[in-house]
């Protein structure tokens, strides 16, 4: 069927709908199948609906972004407002933390309390610049806030147990420490966790609630650090020898152990097959601990072994019962 027969069905059908003087509207009939049954007419109006209703939905965006326009506006302007003002305050609190020698985890925790409360004003500034209620807003923060509690509880708690070590302050950036049995440098604090760097280069992250809680042990608090190492010579060694004999080895390092306070050898243990010894020598600069541990232990090893003093290792004796004929034990 074509455009015109359409046009020439409606045509007909309004002449024979229209109601006349002698007969009631409602007793009219109205042959609306042969338009509405046809295929044809229905494919003709999908795409023009469709049509329609995408220049709607256009419009009415249009319509929108109009009426908001100027909010929009206003909302990019404080969001970059606040990015700028950061920036500048940042690069501001740097200078006058320089000035000031404040420590780097004092400044760290400045700069972070101050970064999310510009940015909590910025973010409400711009929502009311959008028509958004923020009194509304700020009205079920408490209720939010109770609910967030409850669903981060252990995230809640670290950034509590940060805030604690900023104030009590039992390392800074930068110390050397152990903590949960993972030594290494302090490289950040933030209200999460702590981030330290191992010997080996590797990063780890504790949780500031594990450390609050748990065992911190500093090696970078005191300007001085003392070395033990320990080493065992046989039962029948001379022990002041073998004393004077470290501390002659020890006393030739005056470049790396501190004389006040002395070196000292100490007996630790009298066990069954061994004597216990401790060499106890102190550092100038603590940050140096592991390497000189190391060139340490070495030493007193290769200054014994050289000086020909037993160093026993771990032997086992058996002991055949009387009567019993020898025998060998093959490697």
């Amino acid at each position: 069927m074509t455009d015109f027969q359409i046009a020439q069905d409606l045509s007909i059908l309004m002449a024979s709908a229209k109601p006349s003087a002698s007969v009631s509207p409602e007793l009219v009939p109205v042959p609306v199948r042969p338009v509405l049954a046809d295929p044809t007419a229905s494919q003709l109006w999908q795409p023009i609906q469709q049509e329609i209703n995408q220049d709607l939905a256009v419009l009415n965006l249009k319509t929108w972004f109009y009426s908001h326009f100027t909010g929009l506006v206003m909302a990019t302007i404080y969001i970059v407002f606040f990015l700028i003002l950061w920036l500048v305050i940042s690069r501001s609190l740097e200078l006058v933390f320089r000035r000031a020698k404040l420590d780097e985890t004092a400044a760290n925790f400045v700069q972070e309390i101050l970064k999310y409360t510009l940015f909590c004003i910025g973010g409400l500034a711009s929502l009311g610049a959008l028509g958004i209620n923020t009194t509304s807003i700020l009205a079920s923060l408490g209720v939010l806030g109770l609910t967030l509690g409850f669903a981060a509880k252990d995230t809640l708690s670290n950034v509590i147990a940060g805030i604690f070590i900023f104030w009590d302050r039992p390392f800074t950036t930068g110390d050397l420490v152990e903590i949960d049995g993972i030594y290494g440098k302090v490289q950040r604090i933030t209200l999460r966790s702590t981030r330290i760097v191992t010997v080996d280069g590797k990063m780890v992250a504790i949780p500031n609630t594990n450390i609050v809680n748990g065992k911190v042990v500093s090696y970078t608090n005191f300007p001085n650090l003392r070395l033990d190492i320990d080493v065992t010579i046989g039962v029948e060694e001379d022990i002041e020898a073998a004393r004077q004999i470290l501390l002659k080895a020890v006393s030739e390092e005056k470049n790396r152990y501190m004389s006040i306070p002395p070196a000292t050898v100490v007996v630790t243990a009298l066990n069954d097959y061994n004597i216990a010894l401790q060499v106890r020598v102190w550092i100038d600069d603590e940050r140096e601990h592991v390497s000189e541990r190391f060139f340490l232990r070495e030493k007193v090893f290769n200054v014994l072994r050289d000086s020909g003093v037993d160093l026993p290792y771990e032997t086992i004796q058996m002991i055949a019962p009387a009567g019993m004929p020898p025998f060998q034990v093959s490697p």
